[in-house]
């Protein structure tokens, strides 16, 4: 729990270094227009990369399969959408990492291992409830 907290101060403290050092840098309005442009760009890329992913669940589901693959991309896609939101440029970095697919599918192969991995060693639970 302390290193959810701490990182959720370090963050928003390095954004803050990054922009002052950043406007220094390349002054006050490129960096707005830097801000506001991968912001911009971040929900096109994520709401063409959500209808791609929308599309190739409904065709899993068409053929009678399971779209684990694809709901798992648009998990990251929408974590990545967050991320694009909230302004900062390590969050930005982050949120394109997500969104581009060549990198995404990499991320969400290691997600995959390691929810095997939990599984195997018994450090998950299904909790369920009956009405």
């Amino acid at each position: 729990m302390v290193k959810w907290i701490l990182l959720f101060i370090a963050v928003p403290v390095a954004e803050v270094i990054i922009y002052i050092k950043l406007g220094k840098i390349i002054g006050l309005l490129p960096t707005l227009a830097l801000i506001f442009g991968t912001g911009i760009a971040g929900v096109i890329l994520a709401r063409q990369q959500g209808f791609q992913i929308m599309n190739a669940v409904r065709r899993e589901i068409a053929v009678g399969r399971v779209p684990g693959n694809q709901l798992i991309d648009g998990l990251l896609i929408l974590i990545g959408a967050v991320f694009l939101i909230t302004p900062g440029l390590l969050t930005d970095l982050a949120g394109f990492f997500l969104l581009v697919p060549f990198t995404r599918v990499r991320v969400r192969e290691f997600l995959k291992r390691r929810i095997r991995k939990w599984i195997r060693e018994g450090k998950t639970s299904i909790l369920m409830r009956y009405r």
